[in-house]
Order: C-alpha cells, then structure tokens, then sequence
C-alpha cells in the first residue's frame, strides 16, 4: 500500500525534524514548510493526504488559522491536526470551528500524534467513502417508467450517451436533466472519467469566470496554492455538466465559445492546455427568446445544441407515477428507514390527478412527507390512503372519493345527481390518465365510442393537450 503523504508546517527546524522522523518510523512520508508561502507551494505541487500546522509560524506572511482557512475553503475534506506550545482554550476551540480534525498542545507524545494523525486520515478516507458511495447510488438511477414519451426518451439517451456530441437538455425544474447528464456519461466512453456539475446561477461573473476558466489571482496578497484549478481541467478526460447554462454572463460565454473551437484553455497566466472534455448542458429558459433578447450568444448556442434533448414535464407521463411512487418508498426505506408501504388506487388515481408543477423533484417530496407523517401504529393497516396526502394535493386534484361540496347532490332528483357524479368521474379519470382514450375507456369498462358520445353529452372538454398515441409516439 502506498505510503500517505504528510505535510508538516512548523518554523522550527528541530519540531519539523522530530516528526518527519515519527512519520517515518510509522511508515508515512513527508514534506516539511516553514512558513506559508511554501505551505501553499507544497500543496500546489502536490496535494497532501493530511497536514500538521503549527499555529504560531514565525516570519510567515500568514499564521496557522489564516493557512487553515484557505485550506479549509479549497480542500474541506483536508484532515488538519493544530499544533501550538503556546495555545490557550480559545485558539483550540477556533481551530475547531474553523475545520481542523484535532489541537495538540506542544510537547506531545508520539503515541498520542499517531493516534490523531491516524484517526484524522481514517475519517477522512470515510468521508470520501460516503461521498463515492452517494455519487454511486445516483449513477445507478434509471429513468423510471414506461409510458411511450418515457420509452422515448430511453431510446434517445442510448444513442447519444456513447458519442461525443454536445448535447443541450431542455426540460422544467425537477423534470431530470441532471438524471440525464449522469445517465450520459456513465454510458460513454467517458464513464471511468469524472463527471462534474456546475451551476453558475448563485454565483457573481467574477466566481463563475474564476470557477469555469480557472484564476491564479493573489487574495490579500498571498499567493493561492492551487491556482484555482478550473472546472474545465477538474473534468478533462470525463464530463462538464453546465446546468442553468443560460445564466452565463455575455463575458463567459465568448471564453466558452474560444475553448470549444479548438478545446484548447487559455490559462489567466498566459498557458494554454489542451482538453479533451464532453460538454452537457440544460436549461430551463427559452432560449431562442434568450438570444433574441442578446442575453445569450447564437454562435454558442447552435455550438452546445447539436443535439438537443427534452424531459418531458410529469404531467406529460402520469401513467409512470405508480412506478414513481414503488421506486421512491423502496428508496426511502432503504437510505432514510421509513416503513416501506403501499399507496392505496384511490392515492395513485389522487396523485395521477394532480398537475406536479415541481415534476418528479416535488413527487418524490411529496412521498416522502406522506410516509413521514403517517407512520405506521398498532391500528393502522399500513396502507397509504388518499386522505393521507398533503391537503395542498388533494386540493389541487379532482377528488372523485368526496363530491363537490358545492353541489348538494341530496336535493336532486336520481338523473340529475347521476349526471354530476358522471361529470365529476368521468373528467378525473380523463385528467388521470392524461386525455388518453383508450386507456380511460378500458379502466372505466367503456367502448371508446361509447365513452366519446358520454363526454359530449355531458359536455366535457379533453384539456389542451392532445390525446397520446404510444404506437405513433414509439415509432417516430
């Protein structure tokens, strides 16, 4: 196993010396920095695996916190150890705040730094577990569904994931545009590469500049290790997903424009690098209007929407919400221990009714909440019920298990309250099964023509979308 590299940051030559050789006995290797230009010169040439900082650093331009700080925002997952022989309880306790794993007070033994150092690189090492982990459980997620635009849309990922080809994804909020770009890169060539997601919509031009291209400015005055590696670099050989791409400011997007020319960076201390990146993009802006408008570059954009993708809104598939809902309990009770239950048809047919201006995003939320508010007790069957769903569903959907209170169907003679149950009924079913004929005559028990002559005697109107196809849609 290779042998983890320690940084050790201390002005005395003799406390640098004494643990070096600790280290060595122990079997880690080191590099030593007395002050912090050449802590940050360390760190730029190689990053270390943990470091031991002195707080009290003579001569140097920075002290110990100051060095942990910038540390700390470049790299948080940077195992830091403080040491001082002249520290009180506060500076221990800032240390703490301020991101180090651990403060050990000078002298101290060598069992009792191997124990921290050990400790601290042990954490570490989980903590990036955990995140690989995360990351790997989403690349495991599948578009769920199978309803024609979903099938659709499966069949269109598959031929564009092992390509090159950018591809810009247009869809809603919570509609899956990042779901796709993952899905793209782990069925490319690039799989063994990084992914890497950028988003420059809480950021200021000069972050996102910074972020995407890389910076080697000097923050108050001090030279920054890292140089600010550059998004672009960070993905090379792999993947940059830029979600929200509509929000790059004017001066970005002619930087972005040059790199995809030639996919050479020109680098803000005069070097240019050659990468080789696959660009995903999204939005959920209307980007011709962006354009027209001169938010957004024409060049650019005809540039990243060479092959342009749509997710289809959830009210567009509503039939896939009961595979939805099964995948999301089975999640949920996997990675948060909720009870795994079952929602009842009269659920489903409430949820498949509602209109998920979120998308699947707010699906998914909504599961959540029912499972947590209605936890299972000695008396209840375990079985999600439509009146167990947040108010604001059942409100917003046509609730076919309670008539419109508006409508006092007691005071009607047989025919007339018929006809208003049938209205009621008939326009749920519709709304559920998204305008879709023949499959609201099947699960009503209809002929479709029968069904057609009873929507226009009771004068109900199929909404603005037009009825679905599959057969059409799968073969188009």
């Amino acid at each position: 196993m290779m042998a983890l590299d320690i940084l050790i940051i201390d002005d005395e030559a003799d406390i640098r010396d004494l643990i070096s050789d600790i280290l060595k006995d122990e079997g880690f290797t080191s590099r030593v920095a007395a002050n912090s230009t050449q802590a940050f010169n360390a760190i730029s040439d190689k990053k270390p695996r943990a470091i031991i900082l002195d707080i009290w650093l003579q001569g140097s331009d920075l002290d110990g916190l100051g060095i942990l700080e910038i540390v700390k925002k470049q790299y948080p997952l940077m195992p830091i150890i403080v040491i001082s022989g002249h520290g009180t309880i506060e500076t221990a306790v800032n240390a703490i705040k301020m991101g180090a794993y651990d403060y050990l007070e000078k002298p101290f033994t060598h069992d009792k730094l191997m124990i921290v150092l050990k400790r601290a690189c042990e954490s570490a090492k989980l903590k990036r577990e955990n995140i690989d982990l995360k990351s790997k459980v989403i690349d495991k997620t599948e578009f769920i569904g199978n309803t024609a635009i979903t099938s659709k849309l499966k069949m269109e990922i598959e031929k564009v994931s092992p390509t090159s080809g950018r591809v810009m994804i247009h869809g809603a909020v919570g509609s899956g545009k990042e779901l796709t770009a993952r899905l793209m890169h782990k069925r490319s060539k690039r799989a063994s590469g990084p992914f890497f997601i950028f988003n420059p919509t809480s950021m200021n031009p000069t972050k996102i500049h910074q972020e995407l291209f890389g910076s080697d400015e000097k923050r108050n005055n001090q030279p920054l290790f890292d140089k600010r590696l550059s998004v672009l670099e960070a993905a090379n050989n792999g993947t940059l997903y830029i979600d929200e791409v509509g929000d790059l400011p004017l001066g970005s997007q002619n930087k972005l424009l040059k790199f995809l020319k030639d996919q050479t960076l020109m680098k803000p201390d005069g070097q240019s690098v050659s990468l080789d990146v696959r660009i995903i993009t999204s939005t959920t802006k209307d980007m011709k209007k962006e354009i027209a408008n001169g938010r957004f570059g024409q060049d650019l954009y005809y540039r990243l929407n060479v092959i342009p993708l749509t997710i289809p809104q959830l009210a567009e598939r509503k039939e896939d919400i009961p595979m939805l809902v099964e995948y999301f309990v089975k999640q949920l009770s996997k990675f948060s221990g909720l009870n795994e239950r079952e929602f009842s048809e009269g659920a489903i047919a409430a949820l498949q009714a509602y209109d998920w201006p979120g998308n699947v995003r707010q699906l998914r939320n909504i599961v959540e909440w029912t499972l947590i508010m209605n936890p299972l007790t000695q008396n209840s069957t375990g079985m999600i019920k439509s009146e167990m769903l947040p108010q604001d569903i059942i409100s917003g959907s046509v609730n076919i298990s309670k008539p419109n209170s508006n409508v006092d169907m007691m005071s009607m003679p047989l025919r007339e309250a018929r006809e208003v149950f049938e209205r009621q009924y008939l326009t749920a079913q519709m709304n559920r099964f998204n305008n879709n004929i023949s499959k609201t005559s099947t699960f009503v028990g209809m002929e479709r023509s029968a069904l057609h002559r009873k929507l226009k005697t009771l004068n109900i109107h199929a909404s603005s979308k037009p009825e679905i196809d599959e057969f059409a849609e799968l073969e188009a």
